[in-house]
């Protein structure tokens, strides 16, 4: 290749990376900024934040929305609900969508009809009110676990790990444990299990975070204070905040604009729930981040 026509593909490839860094730095601030926007309100003093202007810093620190809310039991209450919640529903589901998985992976009688059978229920569902009637005849309404029990088997997720099992593990591996007297069990722990562990780690997180940020099933199938998670308690300051907001608006249209005084603000008290809610989940994912895209783009094709 002549001098000049490098020299040009090298100036082009420069221009094209220098315009990839702009978008880059662009999404970056995009999606960085209304995060640092919420952890200054919820740093900065709530009656000072009613005046707005905060950006990315807090105009008077304080600590003390925070542990207003630490100090709320209930609070507490939800985050131990939360936890457990993750901690079974990702240990549980991983296990049967793995074990499902390998099952899947390997040639049986019956294994299109079976698949088939699994496949449809994930773009037909019964609606809200036969899942309702469903889950309250097993005894799931305002029982714990309602969290978990009936998403254990998520057959994307399961898809995901056959896939992976067959493009990425050789049959050589089973046929060698096998010759060595090791059975099933003994492939699928000690051999498959441990290869697994890039797809693994992003089923891990897509399950976590879903259990995490999950509220809905709060809405409609919990009534009960004690079970309630951080994400319903979210919502429940959202709409407090609200409502609050309507009657400060209605008592200022009736002439009364005295009568209803906002002694605490609700805006800080979000942002601070909002930073409590959402920071565990961005403290793992780093650590999930280097097998997600290996256990995505090597599960998802097959040569």
């Amino acid at each position: 290749m002549p001098y000049s026509t490098v020299k040009y593909a090298s100036a082009r490839y420069k221009i094209f990376k220098f315009f990839v860094y702009v978008l880059m730095i662009f999404v970056i601030v995009v999606c960085l900024y209304p995060y640092l926007n919420v952890l200054a309100m919820s740093l900065n003093d709530s009656y000072n934040t009613l005046l707005g202007g905060i950006t990315i810093y807090p105009r008077v620190f304080t600590l003390t929305t925070f542990k207003v809310m630490l100090s709320d039991n209930t609070l507490l209450q939800s985050a131990f609900i939360t936890v457990s919640r993750v901690v079974a529903g990702t240990l549980l589901g991983v296990a049967v969508q793995f074990m499902s998985g390998y099952v899947l992976s390997k040639k049986f009688f019956g294994k299109a009809a079976i698949t088939t059978m699994l496949l449809i229920p994930s773009y037909f569902s019964a609606g809200l009110i036969p899942t309702y009637m469903l889950y309250r005849s097993l005894h799931l309404f305002n029982n714990f676990l309602v969290y978990f029990l009936p998403s254990l088997f998520i057959f994307y997720n399961v898809m995901l790990i056959k896939v992976y099992i067959q493009s990425s593990i050789s049959n050589s591996l089973d046929e060698a444990t096998r010759i060595d007297g090791g059975g099933d069990w003994t492939i699928m722990t000690k051999i498959y299990l441990p290869l697994c562990k890039p797809v693994l780690a992003m089923v891990i997180l897509f399950t976590a975070v879903g259990h995490w940020n999950d509220w809905t099933t709060t809405l409609y199938f919990v009534t009960k204070s004690y079970l309630f998670p951080l994400a319903y308690k979210l919502l429940q300051t959202i709409k407090q905040n609200q409502a609050l907001s309507q009657a400060i608006e209605d008592a200022i249209k009736s002439g009364h604009s005295t009568a209803i005084r906002q002694t605490t603000t609700t805006q800080s008290m979000i942002c601070a729930q909002i930073i409590i809610t959402t920071l565990p989940i961005i403290l793992v994912y780093p650590f999930l981040q280097k097998y997600f895209v290996n256990g995505l783009m090597l599960g998802a094709v097959k040569e």
